[in-house]
């Protein structure tokens, strides 16, 4: 790719092709170009009402769980912090969801930041998933306690990332910095390996 073609609108993710794996077993797969919004706002405050109309449910106010209303899904981070990913396609971008959540906020104290170009997303999926994650996470991920609609910032392999179980066969998604992809994709790759034969 030139930089030419970059300069005209095209994009590339970091992890560009990125498969490894099988179903049957385990699956990596990059899943690029996803929105993602940091969102700071009081959730007892009346702005959080009229954010919750521009996702389509209420903020999530558990410790690390996630509500997904529609083509949204909405993480906790932390007290008064969140993070909203979804499509960036279309109509409801990064962009525009950045200017409909700010506009939400009405000059009340709080924040809606893209940070779509800031990381990408590996999905994990398949039975053996959990063994694969478990050689390098030091959650505990057994079903008990992290099921579909949990997420939670953590460490993988010496990484940061948001680890977040989006499906129940089961199937996380790892957020990871881009700067931190191919090495991350290499130990995943590598510690799926055992799981393959």
């Amino acid at each position: 790719m030139t930089v030419e073609q970059l300069t005209l609108g095209e994009r590339r993710s970091p992890l560009s092709g990125f498969q490894a794996g099988s179903p049957e077993r385990v699956q990596l797969a990059e899943v690029p170009f996803l929105s993602m919004v940091n969102l700071r706002v009081d959730p007892a405050g009346p702005a959080a009402a009229r954010v919750a109309s521009v996702l389509g449910a209420g903020l999530p106010t558990e410790p690390n769980t996630v509500v997904s209303p529609g083509e949204y899904a909405v993480l906790w981070l932390g007290p008064d912090e969140w993070l909203v990913v979804g499509p960036d396609t279309g109509v409801r971008g990064p962009a525009s969801l950045v200017s409909s959540l700010r506009e939400a906020l009405d000059g009340e104290r709080g924040s809606a930041v893209d940070l779509s170009a800031n990381r990408t997303t590996v999905e994990v999926s398949g039975p053996r998933a959990r063994d694969v994650l478990e050689n390098g996470c030091p959650l505990d991920l057994h079903p008990r306690v992290f099921y579909p609609g949990r997420c939670a910032q953590t460490v993988l392999a010496r990484t940061q990332v948001v680890l977040w179980q989006a499906g129940p066969q089961p199937s996380y998604r790892l957020l990871v910095r881009c700067s931190f992809a191919d090495y991350l994709a290499a130990w995943l790759t590598d510690a799926a390996r055992e799981h393959l034969l």
